[in-house]
């Protein structure tokens, strides 16, 4: 595999006093629309239309983030279930023990359904 250097971005890239770019006005609208879909408790208590410098918006990303995180999180503790402790052997041995019973006492009723019915026929 080829191995591709990718230079450091300058210092001068992230300037938390910059105003907010098109781009990055943009992404907060997107993340305040996923927001919005959170429950309430996950919502955070900041007016987007506050936000005027890319450290408030990197803030307001972050916050969000976060919350759709812990939403999810929250969400698949939720859906996985707790599998019953099984006490297998010893059902196996009493479904076991009943069927047995049944089985001995259905042949026990076709064998006395069959004398009575064989008596009934006597010859003189």
């Amino acid at each position: 595999m080829t191995l591709i250097h990718v230079p450091r971005p300058p210092r001068n890239a992230y300037d938390p006093n910059r105003p907010v770019s098109a781009l990055l006005k943009a992404q907060v609208e997107y993340l305040h629309d996923a927001e919005r879909r959170l429950p309430s408790h996950y919502r955070g208590e900041i007016y987007i239309n506050a936000i005027k410098t890319e450290g408030e918006a990197a803030k307001y990303i972050r916050e969000v983030t976060e919350a759709i995180h812990e939403a999810h999180e929250e969400a698949a503790a939720a859906r996985t279930r707790v599998a019953p402790k099984r006490k297998r052997v010893i059902e196996i041995a009493a479904v076991a023990d009943e069927r047995a019973e049944r089985k001995r006492t259905s042949t026990a009723q076709k064998r006395s359904k069959k004398k009575t019915s064989g008596k009934s026929g006597r010859k003189k």
